[in-house]
């Protein structure tokens, strides 16, 4: 076994690449938030489209989108791993320093996190599959021909399950960041009396603001339609 492949699965690999991968899918949601506030523009869709024919377009985006793909696989394999082996040493509600995970959220990230990854499969296949190889209309704009992805996401939060499967992944989400936000300044030993403070207010309110900013977008589509 290289050095590398013991690094990942020693509690230190696992614990920093977990870190790493969630400060880069923090980030992330954030971006994709902007991104998906076109859709409340009042255009017909046209902003959202083309916003939507940049990113999957432009080169370094879809590089970056390959990277994205591989972290959010890499971050719940290795949450699944440190899970298991807490669970096996019977440590599921410590952190392995023995530090009592005092939140509801700390002692049900498993659990937090399975359900986002099944609600990342259903996002990617009901947008980006559809977007790619499902049979979507076009738009034209200036005389640049776009797919409509906004009639198919109008379409998918006009379906009241649909929006209350999110408005529910989006809770569960606010969870998994609150908690995951903090951890991960923490597990890479950022931790200062000076500084946490203002860290833990910073997660709190990204906790709550981003997951809401999503929320509202199925929303408002489905009660303005």
């Amino acid at each position: 076994m290289s050095w590398f492949s013991k690094f990942l699965t020693s509690s230190v690999g696992k614990k920093l690449i977990m870190s790493l991968t969630g400060l880069f899918l923090i980030i992330f949601l954030l971006v994709h938030l902007i991104g998906n506030l076109q859709l409340l523009a009042d255009d017909g869709g046209e902003s959202f489209n083309m916003y939507a024919k940049f990113m999957t377009s432009n080169p370094l985006i879809k590089m970056t989108s390959y990277g994205l793909y591989f972290f959010i696989l890499l971050h719940a394999i290795q949450g699944l791993l440190i899970w298991s082996k807490n669970r096996a040493s019977g440590g599921s509600k410590r952190y392995s320093g023995g530090r009592p995970l005092s939140t509801w959220a700390g002692r049900n990230m498993a659990g937090l996190g399975t359900v986002i990854l099944v609600f990342i499969l259903l996002h990617m296949w009901q947008f980006w599959f559809q977007y790619k190889w499902g049979e979507v209309a076009s738009a034209t704009y200036d005389g640049v021909e776009v797919r409509d992805l906004y009639e198919v996401v109008r379409h998918a939060f006009q379906n009241v399950g649909f929006v209350i499967f999110y408005v529910i992944s989006m809770i569960v989400i606010a969870f998994h960041l609150h908690h995951g936000f903090q951890s991960a300044f923490q597990s890479l030993g950022l931790n200062h009396q000076k500084y946490t403070p203002a860290i833990k207010a910073i997660g709190t309110a990204y906790s709550i603001l981003i997951p809401l900013g999503f929320a509202v977008i199925p929303l408002y589509i489905l009660f303005a339609k």
